[in-house]
């Protein structure tokens, strides 16, 4: 009996074609570690001490909260001008409330997350239901808050919070009359404890991909990638055990990051956005209520600017009228470095996390190494315009 065995061809170049799109999805990692090694280097490895990293963390606080607004409207292939002008808006009516009202931090808190999602939703209500295109409309509101902020606030500063108001931006997770061993040990034991879950997380979707048939890549992969962020978790985790311990709003950003990242990849209303931004179109005609997701995803940026309002003022300890200049511009270079695409329809939250951390340690770096401010901004220019060229080209040469 003769047995017919059967040959797999491979695509000419598969391999190949493999490779450049594992390469490309992992492109700004490799560039982050990139530009953290070498300005490690070019400042002779102050950049990574414990105090400069927890400050680091603290200086980019508030672009991961809007990023976490902000990458939902990309998503949509539109963008939001008006974040900055928000920021400063809600961050001077919190201040009315409690350094001229007296009012306590629970009621400004909520009147201050409600004022900031009335704002995105009115912003929402013109776009997704008026179709007036969403530049016209966040411009508009950039220019409208901007003035109300001078106005509210009278051209001057106004300060201090409470201590308790500020605790969420100047506190750190484990209290100040701990001592520094115990910091380090419990430190090190969440981080741990945050690995194993990652982990556990990681294999648990695979075998959820096997069982319901999909496709999966190779084991060593998944390996990999778990090793190496484990590594940079317990590393970054160590660094900061020698300062304080985890700034508690680093708490506040990795909950919302990854309720966010769920949302926004395992959620109808998530996938939706995505849709919306491939084809609008199609995606109403597939059922995707695209109106009340340009409402919603608009409404989250208000609130998301609010929250981020409320960490800058605790953070500088009053509100001021020059709060939140150019934040807007932070926020969209953050997601389109990480990945988001120009068009929409593209782009996760965590490459919008490592797009804020890229500028971030460039700005950090680039300050420590004595650079003016003016260099700092044309170097951020021009990593904007690779990132979307990076973008834009490859659909090009495919058409």
């Amino acid at each position: 009996m003769n047995n017919t065995q059967k040959t797999v061809l491979k695509p000419a170049g598969s391999e190949h074609a493999n490779v450049g799109k594992t390469l490309r999805a992992y492109s700004m990692v490799i560039a982050l570690v990139v530009i953290a090694v070498l300005f490690h280097f070019l400042t002779d490895g102050l950049i990574f001490t414990a105090m400069n990293l927890t400050n680091l963390i603290l200086q980019n606080s508030y672009v991961v909260l809007l990023i976490l607004g902000m990458l939902p409207v990309i998503l949509t292939g539109n963008v939001d001008l008006s974040v900055g002008s928000v920021l400063a808006f809600v961050g001077a009516v919190a201040a009315i409330l409690q350094v001229n009202y007296g009012m306590g931090v629970v009621p400004t808190l909520l009147i201050s997350l409600i004022v900031g999602i009335a704002i995105g939703a009115w912003q929402g209500m013109w776009i997704a239901y008026f179709d007036i295109p969403a530049f016209l409309v966040t411009l508009s509101s950039e220019l409208v808050f901007r003035g109300l902020t001078q106005v509210v606030l009278g051209g001057a500063s106004i300060g201090p919070f409470s201590p308790a108001f500020r605790t969420m931006a100047s506190s750190f997770l484990i209290p100040d009359e701990v001592s520094a061993g115990t910091v380090m040990s419990i430190t090190m034991i969440i981080a741990v404890v945050a690995c194993v879950l990652f982990v556990a997380s990681q294999v648990l979707e695979r075998r959820n991909k096997v069982a319901h048939g999909v496709p999966v890549g190779s084991p060593v992969g998944m390996i990999v990638r778990c090793v190496l962020l484990s590594a940079a978790i317990l590393a970054l985790s160590y660094l900061m055990g020698q300062y304080k311990g985890y700034p508690t709003v680093l708490v506040i950003m990795l909950v919302l990051s990854l309720i966010y990242s769920f949302i926004c990849s395992r959620t109808i209303f998530g996938r939706g956005l995505y849709a919306i931004g491939g084809n609008r179109k199609a995606a109403a005609l597939s059922g995707v209520k695209d109106r009340l997701y340009f409402f919603m995803a608009y409404t989250n940026m208000g609130f998301m600017c609010a929250v981020a309002a409320l960490v800058y003022a605790a953070r500088l300890n009053a509100a001021t009228p020059k709060a939140g200049v150019n934040f807007e511009l932070d926020a969209i270079a953050a997601c389109y470095v990480g990945g988001a695409s120009v068009s929409g329809g593209g782009g996760t939250i965590a490459g919008a996390l490592v797009g804020c951390f890229v500028i971030g340690i460039l700005n950090n770096g680039m300050s420590m190494m004595g650079i003016s401010a003016d260099w700092q901004q044309v170097v951020k220019g021009l990593v904007i315009l690779i990132a979307v060229a990076f973008d834009l080209l490859p659909k090009r040469k495919k058409k």
